[in-house]
């Protein structure tokens, strides 16, 4: 089997991670606003990264980061934030197996995006993938 490159395992570990957000998110929505929870959860998602950064050595100086990159993280962060909310929200009130896979609707999203705004150029076997994953999010959101 060939070697996967580096990218791939750092996304796998990310999809773990997320699956395990969703669970881990769901148990302890109990008894909490959702938006309250989005907030605390974000307190130690700094905490974390803060710690991560150090550790790893990864701070440099922000200083010299240009104002594009400046714009779009910021643009980011409220993506992220407004996900968040409407994640937990969503994950408040229905099932996690059926609140994360409907999120994953993002993976069409951020396929279509890329070629608009990225010009990527996803391919046949991509594009089919993409294509079977919304259809996938379709047929989990249909009532049984």
């Amino acid at each position: 089997m060939p070697a996967m490159p580096d990218w791939f395992y750092w996304a796998l570990l990310s999809a773990l991670f997320a699956a395990m957000t969703a669970i881990f998110a769901k148990i302890g929505l109990g008894g909490i606003n959702s938006d309250l929870a989005t907030l605390i959860r974000t307190f130690f998602i700094l905490f974390v990264l803060a710690a991560f950064v150090y550790f790893t050595k990864a701070w440099s100086n922000i200083f010299v980061i240009s104002a594009k990159s400046w714009v779009f993280l910021f643009l980011s962060a409220i993506a992220t934030g407004a996900s968040w909310v409407c994640y937990f929200r969503a994950l408040k009130i229905g099932d996690a197996t059926k609140v994360a896979p409907l999120d994953k609707l993002s993976l069409v999203m951020v396929a279509i995006f890329a070629v608009i705004f990225l010009g990527e150029r996803p391919g046949l076997y991509n594009w089919l993938g993409i294509l079977m994953i919304a259809a996938g999010v379709i047929l989990i959101g249909i009532k049984a």
